[in-house]
C-alpha cells in the first residue's frame, strides 16, 4: 500500500497494459458490466482532487495527491440483468431486476478487477492504493460524464512509490491481522 507517490509520470504504454489487466477478471455470466475512467497526468487527476477535496490544507496524506495516475473502478448493475434476461440465462430468474440477485456479482466482478489492476501495478513496480470516493461520488462521476447506469467502486491510485515520504502509517495499518486458523477453516467450521 503506497500513500506517497513520486509525480513522475507512467509511461501511457505501461499504464494502459496496468489498466488493461482488468479486463481479465471473472465475470458472472461473461457480463462485463465493469468499466474503468482512467485520470492521467496532473491536470487530469486534480479534476478528481478539486471534486472530492477541495480543502487539501489539512489532508493527512499528502503524497497521495502526487499520484500521476487515478483509476475509477465502476460497476454496472443492469448489465447483468439484461445479460441473465437472454435466453440462456433466462431460467435464473436474475434478469427481472437487480433485487433478484441474492449477490451483487457486478461489485464482485468490479472488485476482482480492481485487485488484478492492482496486481499488474505492483508486478510493474508502481504503488498503488485503493480507495472509495464514498459521498463524493455522485459529483465524480458527473464530472466526468459517466452515464448514469454505472457506480464507482473505487479508485485506485498509481504512481512510482516515494519511499522517503511514505512514512506515516494510517490507524487501520496498526490494527493487527487475524490468526490463521480464524480465517482459514479446513473441511468444516
Amino acid at each position: 500500500m503506497t500513500r506517497a507517490f513520486l509525480p513522475d509520470p507512467i509511461p501511457h504504454q505501461l499504464l494502459a497494459d496496468v489498466v488493461a489487466a482488468g479486463r481479465r477478471a471473472p465475470s458472472a455470466g461473461n457480463s462485463q458490466g465493469f468499466a474503468f475512467v482512467v485520470l492521467e497526468g496532473a491536470n487530469q487527476t486534480a479534476r478528481y482532487w478539486d471534486v472530492t477535496l477541495p480543502d487539501k490544507s489539512s489532508f493527512g496524506f499528502p503524497g497521495l495527491l502526487a499520484a500521476p495516475a487515478l483509476v475509477l473502478v465502476l460497476a454496472n448493475s443492469q448489465a447483468y440483468v439484461d445479460r441473465y434476461a437472454e435466453p440462456d440465462k433466462a431460467s435464473t430468474g436474475l434478469g427481472e431486476g437487480a433485487d433478484r440477485w441474492p449477490v451483487p456479482y457486478w461489485t464482485v466482478d468490479a472488485a476482482f478487477a480492481a485487485m488484478l489492476i492492482q496486481l499488474a501495478a505492483i508486478d510493474a513496480g508502481l504503488g498503488v492504493l485503493f480507495f472509495g470516493p464514498f459521498d463524493h461520488e455522485s459529483r465524480v462521476l458527473t464530472s466526468l460524464g459517466v452515464p448514469d447506469s454505472y457506480e464507482a467502486i473505487g479508485t485506485m491510485a498509481l504512481g512510482w512509490p516515494d519511499r522517503e515520504h511514505d512514512t506515516r502509517q494510517g490507524t487501520s495499518a496498526r490494527r493487527p491481522r487475524r490468526a490463521m486458523e480464524e480465517v482459514i477453516h479446513w473441511g468444516e467450521w
